[in-house]
């Protein structure tokens, strides 16, 4: 038996059975370096597809609970948007709790809205064409029902959030949200 990979192809000259080892080296440096080449080229392209660093700073934020006291209500900015944060009183919950879930437009009890019932994070925008309802500061309209009010279309918000009258089809949305520790959450 004899070793194939001496074998020269049928017809080739001395001089071309010489050349064959650096004619692959020189096609496979030349490939290579043409890959890397377009790959090169085409890294700004593809990472100007990648999130701008002010957009991934806005991806969360971390708020001190710690200075709010019970039954006031603190507005932060979080991907464009207000979160309301309102620390309630234990009035608030209990009526918020008390609530005949029947009686609802969007089905939600309290404790399927709050992490601790005693913080209630929300996002601050009408589910019905995008306000910002009142009701954060202290002599803004509440509502019927206690929580927040959009005076551009009467929509009445209890203090879990939840529609109780007027147009909005849907909850105050709560966004995704973390306790770091005790005093502090991590929105996003």
């Amino acid at each position: 038996m004899s070793d194939n990979s001496n074998t020269a192809p049928a017809g080739a000259t001395a001089e071309q059975i010489e050349n064959a080892p650096r004619r692959d080296f020189l096609l496979i440096s030349t490939t290579t370096l043409g890959f890397t080449g377009v790959g090169m080229a085409m890294w700004p392209f593809i990472h100007s597809i990648n999130p701008a660093k002010d957009v991934l700073a806005l991806a969360s934020t971390e708020v001190n609970l710690e200075a709010i006291e019970v039954g006031q209500a603190v507005t932060v900015m979080w991907r464009g948007k207000p979160v309301f944060i309102r620390h309630r009183s234990e009035e608030e919950i209990a009526e918020a709790a008390s609530v005949n879930i029947d009686d609802l437009r969007d089905k939600q009890t309290d404790a399927d809205r709050v992490q601790k019932p005693e913080w209630l994070i929300a996002v601050g925008v009408c589910t019905h064409l995008g306000c910002i309802p009142s009701g954060q500061k202290l002599g803004d309209k509440k509502g019927d029902f206690g929580g927040w009010f959009c005076p551009c279309h009467g929509s009445h918000y209890d203090s879990s959030g939840r529609i109780r009258k007027g147009p909005a089809p849907f909850n105050l949305r709560i966004p995704e949200y973390t306790f770091t520790d005790e005093t502090s959450i991590v929105i996003g």
